[in-house]
């Protein structure tokens, strides 16, 4: 679930090309497009079609157009191979060989196992935080979103459309909204309610605008990059510099570590490359490097618990450690009091 604050760090940038690539813009695939439509999807043709094709085809909802996209890319890509030409990207994308009805199946693979480790650690952290813990609410909401963002990112790899590529991004750039909440809540939030609901509605109101803006009046790639990435730094620089400033805390190196390690894993992004076997690019495997950060956010290192004996504090993560800390530290308080 950390893996989607970094997500879009770099991602609209391989996008920005989705208006139209190499591949597609061949006069050998529009032709080859072009006949295939004109033979296959329509009358008869369209009929005998739609009888053959898998009913799983049929409900992710693949049309006869899709598949002659399908086939005229890789016949475009025969040639290129042929020719001993770099193999083109058609509408923004690498060509991936499709399996089933998933148009990129290791990127939605990796999303799918990404949200059940999100959904696993959610889990364990509700079991090993108390709810009374000043953080537990904030984090199991940064968790859902997270979950949502995921849930999407597996539908988007698995059926590339405009409504869910737009929900794709729209959730990816809401947990990197919400991420930013988190830290502000911890950092700040906790000793001033008021700075953290003030910081909220801000976000809330800049999240509406942005959609708004993508949604009805331009869906533009570099300013979806600029937005996040400007977010995603300030998050970075906010996060270390509490990090700096807390260094007493025995958990405080798990925080500096995950940050570190989510913004060189999105350096993955930047290997463009073909898919390896037409499966494997450096997109799918930066989501399959993400899934162990969840393990390391959420349960990783430790040292101030009530938990049971075999919970052994290096089980812990930095969330619970943290929850658990300002848990007690809070009771600590009370009794002063």
């Amino acid at each position: 679930m950390a893996g989607r604050t970094a997500r879009l760090m770099l991602l609209a940038g391989a996008a920005a090309l989705a208006s139209g690539s190499q591949g597609d813009r061949e006069p050998v695939y529009r032709d080859c497009l072009l006949r295939c439509e004109e033979r296959n999807c329509s009358g008869n043709a369209l009929k005998h079609f739609r009888s053959r094709q898998p009913i799983y085809m049929s409900l992710a909802g693949w049309t006869c157009r899709d598949d002659c996209k399908y086939e005229c890319m890789w016949v475009t890509v025969g040639l290129y191979l042929q020719e001993g030409h770099e193999v083109p990207q058609f509408h923004g994308k690498w060509p991936f060989s499709r399996f089933l009805f998933f148009q990129e199946p290791a990127s939605a693979v990796a999303s799918f196992l990404n949200g059940v480790a999100s959904l696993v650690m959610l889990c364990r952290y509700r079991t090993s935080v108390p709810p009374s813990s000043p953080m537990y609410p904030t984090c199991v909401a940064f968790a859902w979103v997270s979950l949502n963002a995921w849930f999407w990112s597996t539908v988007f790899h698995t059926r590339d459309t405009d409504l869910t590529e737009k929900m794709d991004y729209f959730c990816a750039s809401t947990v990197i909204l919400h991420s930013i909440y988190l830290c502000c809540v911890r950092t700040v939030g906790l000793q001033h309610p008021s700075v953290a609901s003030t910081f909220r509605a801000l976000l809330l109101l800049m999240l509406t605008a942005h959609v708004s803006y993508l949604s009805l009046v331009h869906f533009d790639y570099g300013y979806n990059l600029v937005a996040n990435v400007a977010i995603g730094l300030v998050n970075l620089v906010w996060w270390l510099t509490w990090c700096l400033w807390n260094q007493r805390l025995p958990h405080v190196h798990k925080c500096v570590v995950v940050v570190l390690l989510l913004q060189g894993l999105a350096l993955l992004e930047l290997l463009d490359f073909p898919p390896l076997f037409w499966v494997l690019d450096a997109h799918a495997i930066w989501h399959i490097s993400t899934i162990p950060v969840h393990v390391l956010f959420f349960r990783w290192g430790g040292a101030l618990s009530a938990r049971p004996q075999w919970a052994s504090s290096s089980a812990r993560s930095f969330l619970e450690d943290d929850s658990l800390y300002l848990l007690k530290e809070s009771k600590a308080k009370f009794k002063l009091d």
